[in-house]
């Protein structure tokens, strides 16, 4: 469902600025979340922090596109919030002593304190430099680059390291037998 939530918004703004423009798919990306939130909501009665602070990334930043008609607003938004993440990973590990990366996987895998830090660290590193790529990608290309990068290069690198962090978590899992 995560995934979807993710992904949902992102292919309809990219289909929609395809066949209308980045104004249009603006507006598609802002209904698409706010329905998935409504969607998820209705059937959980629970949505994730982070989403609600997607929807209100996606309402100001793409509401102040729309309205100044003006993209550069809406190139921002991923960057703002690959930037939140890394602050809200960073703050709750070295403020309130809570490893997010290991609240969210330790339920399902066992790894040594240290491995935990390292992977959190990771994360940090991982959305501080996205933020900083899609920036790059906003600035020295035209819009459609940015889209499509959006989508698939987004998209892209975070499946790669999702699959790198697993198999970096698998070289260090303790082996079957061993405890």
């Amino acid at each position: 469902m995560k995934i979807l939530f993710d992904l949902l918004p992102i292919l309809l703004f990219f289909v929609a600025f395809k066949v209308a423009g980045i104004y249009v798919a603006t507006g598609v990306a802002i209904l698409a979340t706010a329905a998935l939130i409504g969607w998820t909501w209705l059937k959980t009665r629970k949505v994730d922090p982070m989403q609600w602070v997607s929807l209100g990334l996606i309402v100001v930043f793409g509401g102040a596109t729309i309205w100044l008609q003006d993209e550069t607003f809406i190139k921002w938004k991923p960057t703002i919030l690959y930037w939140l993440f890394a602050i809200v990973f960073l703050v709750s590990n070295q403020f309130m002593n809570k490893n997010l990366v290991r609240s969210m996987m330790g339920h399902q895998v066992e790894l040594p304190a240290a491995m935990w830090s390292r992977l959190n660290t990771l994360w940090i590193l991982f959305f501080s430099v996205m933020g900083c790529l899609n920036l790059a990608v906003a600035y020295n290309f035209d819009t459609d680059t940015w889209v499509s990068f959006k989508l698939f290069g987004g998209m892209g690198l975070m499946l790669l390291f999702v699959l790198a962090q697993g198999l970096y978590m698998a070289k260090h899992l303790p082996k079957e037998g061993t405890h």
